[in-house]
């Protein structure tokens, strides 16, 4: 894992190639850690012909052994017949949910997909969580600052014009969140403003467990073996 950081930028930002990069977001001068990949275009094209259709948007509390038969159940409700692609893009939710399960120490991922054509989150703000996921499969991908540049944006919000940093499509980025107890509260971001301008976004956001959280997944309940 590669990190870049400069004099007047006191966040940390570790740039991956692999996943393996995220053990470095436990260290205490860590802000973000973003892991800089691709997908493969078949995947790329089902998720874009798929997503406007039936496509399902769902927030599951989940144990990361539960995740791939639940949302096998999700696609197929929705009517996304089982195939090779649907399978690759299970296993890739799949394997972030264990990531994420793994790097923050949790038995259970509060898991939320989401297709965004509006300005959700759009404001600059520092997350009040130990630690987000993000990553943006379709669309328009998060936006976010440098220390530097953290005040300005929160202070002027819509009227900020830079400069700004933004996520590759398919990058996996873990955010600090000011419960993390780092010395500057987590990184300032945001989602893109796209009201207006046809985008649809899709979205997989990974939190830990809290009040918020919907009620646990339960195998039994949905499926006997």
């Amino acid at each position: 894992c590669s990190f870049w950081r400069s004099d007047i930028e006191p966040n940390v930002v570790r740039m991956c190639e692999s996943k393996s990069g995220f053990t470095d977001f436990n260290k205490p001068d860590v802000e973000l850690v973003i892991w800089q990949r691709s997908l493969s275009k078949d995947l790329h094209s089902w998720i874009k012909q798929a997503i406007t259709s039936a496509f399902p948007e769902f927030r599951l509390l989940i144990s990361p052994r539960d995740t791939q038969l639940a949302l096998e159940l999700a696609f197929d409700e929705c009517g996304l017949r089982a195939g090779a692609v649907r399978g690759l893009f299970i296993r890739d939710i799949c394997d972030l949910v264990e990531v994420f399960a793994e790097t923050t120490f949790s038995d259970l991922v509060d898991v939320r997909l989401e297709r965004i054509d509006g300005d959700a989150c759009w404001k600059f703000h520092r997350d009040s969580v130990r630690a987000r996921l993000l990553t943006t499969y379709l669309g328009p991908t998060t936006e976010w600052v440098r220390e530097t540049y953290a005040d300005e944006a929160l202070g002027k919000q819509k009227y900020f014009k830079g400069p700004l940093e933004r996520l590759g499509l398919n990058d996996v980025a873990m955010f600090s969140g000011s419960s993390a107890g780092h010395k500057y509260g987590g990184v300032v971001h945001r989602s893109p403003p796209i009201a207006g301008t046809g985008e649809v976004r899709l979205l997989l956001c990974l939190n830990q467990e809290t009040v918020v959280s919907p009620d646990l997944w339960v195998r039994e309940n949905h499926y006997s073996e």
